[in-house]
Formats: C-alpha cells, structure tokens, sequence
C-alpha cells in the first residue's frame, strides 16, 4: 500500500509542477528586465477552473504526502 501511495504521490507531484506552469501566463522573466509586474486580473472562465483545479490538486498531494510520511498504511 505504501509503494502505491509513493506512485501517487509522484503522479500528483508532475501533474502539480504541469498545473503551476500552466498558469505562468507569459509573465516569467518580463519583470526581471524592467517590465511592469504590478497589473492584477481577475480569473475568468478556463483561468478560474484551471486556479481551482490546482488548488485541488496540491491539498491531494498534501493528504497523500502526510499519509506517505505517517505510515499509517
């Protein structure tokens, strides 16, 4: 059970990291060269769902990491 856990939690772990940069936006390195980082949007429609689900997504990989490091399994 808990080499099954450890699967998961990689899973959830590539699935996370492919969420984060989804939602970059084309930010990046613009504010680092001068650019203006100061302008704030609401989330929309596919942005909001997308700002949901990974939400979702890293408290998963919080429960199934406490679960790994617990033992309880």
């Amino acid at each position: 059970m808990l080499t099954a856990l450890r699967i998961v939690q990689v899973i959830l772990a590539v699935f996370l990291s492919i969420l984060i940069l989804l939602q970059s936006r084309g930010q990046g390195l613009g504010s680092v060269f001068g650019g203006d980082g100061n302008v704030f949007q609401t989330r929309r429609g596919i942005e909001l769902t997308l700002f949901k689900f990974t939400i979702g997504v890293a408290a998963a990989f919080l429960v199934v990491s406490m679960l790994v490091v617990s033992k309880i399994f």
